[in-house]
């Protein structure tokens, strides 16, 4: 609920200055533009219901700010939060004496400022303030965009959206301040020929003693109240630090042999955070993504259970009941844990041979993907009476033609294992597939195969004792996909429950004595007509349901 408060505040905040930025740009048409966009403006901001959705974001924006620092139990963060938060930080002083000058002078001192007078202080009396006004504006701006990445930066929507966002992001403040620039050019040249009298006028209401001293008392109380919400955070985590440690500290330990105390009341990410120890977070510990997962070893039995929110992501993810997200489970007890997934990061002392961490979603991101399984019947005996020279020419001929079938079908191959093939489809490079879309192209992926099988047969019948024979296994579900191993055997590859059941699928065609066992859920994802098969349920170790399959006696009946 906080998390939504903060989000919808921080929208209202950015839609505000969006307006405003929108409202600077009309001075690349005209001084009046600025001016007449401006009555719209203030019609919107100034009514009751937009001033209680204004200030009322701004104060809950602010008020969770600093309970979101308060809430930390520890300050490392990536570079990304860092900057946020830094920016976050630095908008209140740096704003301050605007909202006072500009609000002041319409409560306080009878004289609503005009976009004439606000640029001609600006340009010509106080050059310095339109120069801090113009870093300000870029600094609000970033703050904003860098949390709507932060919040949006796991949604596939975002990801296909995300080039014209930037475009947007960059776009909207270059034209506001551009149009900020020729109003103010426009006012220079009004104020030089000294038919402003009007605009004068305002001026000597603005800067009155009277009015200035209380515009800078509004300043002052702005800042002194910001000081003060700052040093009350601050102050509060000292005293929850001495609160927690004197209430005892529990012990967290990991598989290297590594521990780590963590006072009650914090999380496991907490823990491995305050301990330095390397332990992933995409999300950065918001619980919107699964990344930290752990497995629980001893004490397990005395963890709270899982929350509403945890209990869906894990879930999403087909995880085991002694599996839980670290950034949401608070330990009670003494615990062991393993974290499932590399943290793509060094600690200081382990040396080089870490996990290894890339741009795009090479870095790590939740997709649902489809994955194929094949592997070749019978090799071993096949190979059995080849010289070694024999048997790579054979297997090189194999993958190359497994290889084209996957890539023509618009899949990735993942890698070869012995004999056998992994392939990844719908991970495509700007991340616009679908599991639908991967769910079909695995289905063409497996008939391309069997084409290719034949081929390949025909072609090698003088050289071969028997057939070629390959069992396929396809499946659908949410996996990890990233850059995962060490030094040179890094590469682009995908875990979870979905990659385990695609390769039980594989194996079943050994019980069914078929060419291609596939889920039901990819059938139905790729909205292909598999009556003609016949339909199985099966048991999948690690799963509590039988699943339910097709199984395909010859890939080549695919209607594709």
């Amino acid at each position: 609920m906080l998390r939504r408060a903060r989000l919808i505040s921080g929208i209202i905040l950015m839609v505000f200055v969006a307006s405003h930025l929108v409202n600077h740009a009309a001075g690349l048409v005209s001084l009046q533009a600025m001016e007449s966009g401006r009555a719209a403006f203030i019609a919107v901001w100034r009514s009751l219901p937009g001033s209680l959705a204004l200030y009322g974001a701004i104060a809950v924006h602010v008020a969770l700010a600093f309970w979101a620092i308060y809430q930390r139990r520890s300050l490392r963060m990536t570079f990304a939060e860092a900057a946020q938060l830094g920016l976050g930080l630095a908008i209140v002083p740096l704003i301050a004496l605007h909202v006072a000058g500009t609000r002041g002078g319409a409560a306080f001192a009878g004289a609503e400022p005009t976009y004439g007078s606000i640029l001609l202080i600006y340009f010509e009396l106080a050059p310095s303030e339109g120069y801090k006004q113009a870093f300000t504006t870029l600094v609000i701006w970033l703050h904003g965009c860098l949390g709507l990445h932060l919040w949006l930066r796991f949604r596939r929507v975002y990801r296909r959206m995300q080039p014209y966002l930037l475009v947007g992001a960059v776009v909207l403040p270059l034209i506001g301040l551009l149009g900020a620039w020729s109003g103010g050019q426009e006012v220079l040249r009004l104020s030089a020929s000294g038919a402003w009298a009007a605009e004068a006028e305002i001026l000597r209401t603005l800067n009155q003693p009277e009015r200035l001293r209380i515009v800078g008392e509004m300043e002052t109380a702005t800042l002194a109240t910001f000081a003060l919400l700052l040093l009350a955070t601050a102050l509060a985590r000292i005293a929850r630090y001495w609160f927690e440690h004197r209430g005892g500290q529990l012990k967290i330990g990991y598989p290297d042999g590594s521990r780590a105390t963590l006072p009650k009341g914090g999380s496991i990410l907490d823990a491995s955070r305050l301990a330095s120890i390397p332990h992933a977070s995409l999300c950065g510990g918001r619980g919107r993504c699964s990344t930290c997962r752990v497995r629980v070893g001893l004490g397990g039995d005395r963890l709270p259970p899982p929350s509403a929110e945890e209990s869906r992501v894990l879930a999403r993810v087909g995880a085991a009941p002694n599996v839980r997200l670290a950034c949401q489970t608070r330990p009670t007890a003494d615990v062991e844990v393993t974290p499932l997934l590399s943290a793509g990061a060094t600690r200081a002392g382990r040396g080089a041979g870490q996990a290894v961490t890339r741009q795009g979603h090479s870095q790590g991101e939740e997709r649902e993907i489809a994955i194929l399984f094949a592997d070749l019947r019978g090799f071993t005996r096949i190979a059995e009476h080849k010289l070694p020279y024999d048997v790579v020419f054979l297997l090189n001929r194999y993958f190359q033609a497994m290889g084209d079938a996957v890539e023509q079908a618009g899949g990735r191959v993942d890698k070869f294992i012995g004999d056998g093939v992994m392939a990844l489809f719908g991970i495509g490079a700007a991340a616009q597939s679908s599991a639908n879309d991967g769910s079909l192209a695995a289905l063409r992926a497996a008939r391309g195969m069997a084409e290719q099988l034949v081929q390949l047969n025909r072609a090698l019948d003088h050289d071969l004792s028997e057939p070629l024979r390959i069992g396929i296994g396809i499946h659908v579900g949410p996996v990890i996909v990233g850059e995962m191993g060490s030094g040179q055997a890094t590469s682009l590859t995908a875990i979870g429950d979905a990659v385990n059941t695609a390769s039980r699928l594989e194996a079943a065609t050994k019980d069914f004595g078929a060419q291609l066992v596939v889920s039901a859920e990819v059938a139905k994802r790729a909205g292909a007509d598999l009556s003609f098969a016949r339909p199985e349920q099966i048991r999948v170790r690690g799963r509590e349901r039988p699943l339910d399959v097709w199984v395909v006696e010859d890939a080549l009946k695919l209607p594709l």
